[in-house]
């Protein structure tokens, strides 16, 4: 394994392109499930459980029992279930800053502003995989309970009919009212239409792989989605002043979620670049998931030397990665050079996993450079802003002839006539 050192920007292209969400054999599998979802309700639902997971469902065991969720809890560990209980309350707590408030003001007889309702219903992907990501069910369930959402519904795999207790627990504590065992396209289509025994939801929020990227992507329209996410990724800005065994821990940190992801450091200093290379190479053997993080380091990671720090921040919006960590004697002054990631964590003593289970702030993020046009899952995902408009018959009267002008000047002789009839008090 090597956790290449690049000379500049131009040497590294090869890790610095990315692949979209184009792969029309998957996408064209992934429109055929959902439109058989769509058509076939449940019968089409377990047979793709059936044929994915191993998974022989029925409406009757579809759910996870109030029996499974007791047994769940008895077979983790008891300060494990602490743990996840001061992670909930402190992302619950940070998505509950600042409500979103409504703002309806009245002035000359015109009353205008906007309403905020949380959506009826949503529908929180939790990824299978190769790990028990039941930190991705506090992240998606929290913020749609600080929203204010009535119905909060969790899918995920079930891998021969049974899901992970700890996701199981997690869903429990974080207040899911249905935690469903469907995975993949499947899953995702039944949230979007609904099936005999899954419930239509109005938005779907979590991460997954590629089909159920895909699906999102299939269904965005019918319902509202978070964003599209693909393979886990970190960028590191790093000074030489820093530990190189504290960078090389964090690169190694997002290499070992699966091959595809990605791990790039930014540093103005050779010696440092080095020093992190030998650490990455050393901590690597001793990782259980060493294979993986292997992989990706060497294939889709490596280091980049600048010119300077400016330089990197400059680099780093081109990049607009999901998570960026400045670990620099300067960080906080750092701070505003930067546009686009999907998260920053600041200083030698922020690790990105801090954010990953623990500080508050979402770790569902933007990936694949589209930090630049979409944010972290947050609270406003569940949220909708209604328009409020009142006026009064002096308001109307006195506005009458500029909107008639402007609907007139737009061919909409109709829409004219709806103002200029209540202007003349004419009802004829």
């Amino acid at each position: 394994m090597k956790f290449r050192i690049f000379e500049n920007e131009r040497e590294a292209a090869p890790i610095l392109a990315r692949g979209g969400f184009d792969d029309e054999e998957v996408a064209a599998a992934v429109r055929e499930i959902v439109r058989a979802v769509r058509e076939g309700g449940d019968a089409a639902l377990f047979s793709y459980c059936e044929k994915f997971d191993g998974s022989k469902l029925c409406a009757d065991n579809l759910f996870v029992t109030r029996e499974e969720i007791d047994a769940a809890y008895a077979c983790l560990d008891e300060q494990l279930v602490v743990s996840m209980k001061k992670a909930a309350e402190n992302i619950l707590a940070y998505h509950s800053r600042n409500p979103v408030k409504e703002d309806i003001r009245t002035k000359s007889g015109r009353t205008t502003g906007y309403a905020v309702r949380a959506v009826e219903r949503a529908g929180i992907y939790v990824p299978g995989g190769t790990a028990p990501l039941f930190s991705s069910v506090m992240m998606g369930v929290l913020p749609a309970k600080a929203a204010g959402v009535e119905h909060i519904y969790v899918a995920t795999p079930a891998k021969g009919g049974r899901v992970h207790p700890a996701v199981i627990v997690a869903a429990d504590l974080c207040g899911a009212e249905k935690i469903i065992k469907a995975g993949g396209a499947q899953a995702i289509a039944a949230l979007a239409y609904g099936t005999e025994s899954v419930p239509e939801v109005d938005v779907i929020a979590g991460p997954g792989n590629i089909y159920v990227t895909l699906a999102k992507k299939e269904v965005y329209g019918k319902v509202g989605i978070d964003m599209l996410a693909g393979p886990s990724e970190i960028l590191i800005i790093a000074d030489g002043k820093q530990d190189p065994a504290f960078v090389a821990a964090d690169v190694l940190s997002q290499a070992e979620h699966d091959r595809r992801a990605r791990s790039i450091l930014l540093t103005d200093d050779r010696a440092f670049a080095e020093k992190v290379q030998a650490e990455v190479e050393k901590q690597l053997a001793a990782l259980p998931r060493s294979e993986i993080a292997s992989y990706s380091v060497e294939n889709a990671g490596g280091i980049i030397l600048v010119g300077d720090l400016d330089e990197a921040c400059a680099l780093a919006n081109k990049i607009a990665p999901e998570h960026l960590e400045i670990a620099a004697e300067n960080c906080d002054g750092l701070l505003p050079k930067i546009r686009n990631a999907g998260a920053v964590f600041l200083g030698r003593w922020t690790s990105e996993p801090l954010g990953d289970y623990f500080a508050g702030p979402n770790h569902t993020l933007p990936t694949g450079g589209t930090a630049r046009f979409f944010e972290v899952l947050n609270r406003d995902i569940f949220l909708r802003k209604m328009s409020v408009i009142k006026y009064s018959e002096q308001a109307v009267r006195e506005d009458a002839d500029d909107v008639v002008r402007l609907a007139e000047a737009e061919g909409l002789h109709a829409h004219a006539n709806a103002v200029r009839l209540r202007a003349k008090g004419d009802k004829s």
